[in-house]
């Protein structure tokens, strides 16, 4: 039951509801890699907006390296993007069972190199510190474009501001006051509560990633990001093993 369940969840085959689940928990990683890497390096790194306007600042400023280091970490979200993109349409061309689940196990190397190189960046700060906040806006850049290609762009974990924009939309719809006299039934102002409640999963699912990954790095350190990455080898393994053995019974019939 286990291997089928995270054969839906990651494999080709995709429905709304595996959608969904896999939204959650790459929202839950989202939070808390996000919230346990500003512990570390004190600058989220999902939050492009932010990291744009701090290249305006820095440059009105005259911070030209700060600038330079904001233009890196722009840069390496959308390499990861563009990284995931590559990945899925090259697994798509294969016909590949693990079209989505080579990126999340890419994502999952990548946090065990983010918790490994945090043993060297109390030692070495400034250059590596940048280098440290480029690796974690590739793998947000990275976690952020499997999920969009997956729910055709319906989904997005790694930041929440789309989330609850939706989530405020709807609210009003539902306290809006519908005066049936003024208007025809069909013209009635309803909410779609399926939508409120996904918003609300989502936007919770973030905040208790955060707050799990913040306590982590609080009192383990940057071991904290091993469940991470075991936690998303979990979800890619079985689509990768289905490649593995339908390649190796093709090779033996050769």
């Amino acid at each position: 039951m286990t291997i089928r369940f995270l054969r839906r969840l990651t494999g080709k085959r995709r429905t709304e509801k595996a959608n969904i689940r896999l939204g959650m928990a790459l929202a839950f990683i989202a939070g808390a890699a996000n919230a346990g890497g500003f512990l570390a390096v004190t600058q989220y790194t999902s939050h492009m907006t932010g990291i744009l306007s701090s290249m305006a600042d820095d440059l009105a400023l005259g911070y030209v390296g700060l600038a330079l280091a904001g233009l890196g970490a722009l840069m390496s979200f959308v390499a990861g993007a563009a990284c995931s993109a590559i990945l899925i349409n090259w697994a798509r061309r294969q016909r590949l069972r693990s079209i989505y689940a080579l990126s999340l196990m890419l994502e999952a190397f990548l946090l065990l190199c983010f918790g490994l190189a945090g043993a060297n960046l109390a030692r070495h700060m400034g250059f590596y510190v940048s280098l440290t906040v480029m690796l974690l806006c590739f793998i947000m850049g990275l976690q952020n474009a499997i999920i969009t290609k997956i729910s055709n762009s319906v989904i997005r974990t790694t930041h929440v501001t789309g989330i609850v924009t939706d989530l405020g939309i709807e609210l009003g719809k539902l306290f809006y006051w519908n005066v049936e006299k003024e208007h025809p039934a069909e013209e009635m102002v309803l909410a779609n509560r399926y939508k409120l409640r996904l918003m609300g999963s989502f936007l919770g699912m973030f905040f208790v990633g955060a707050l799990a990954g913040a306590l982590g790095f609080k009192y383990v350190g940057f071991s904290s990001t091993i469940p991470l990455a075991f936690l998303l080898l979990i979800l890619a393994i079985v689509p990768i093993l289905d490649d593995v053995i339908i390649r190796s019974k093709r090779m033996k019939r050769h």
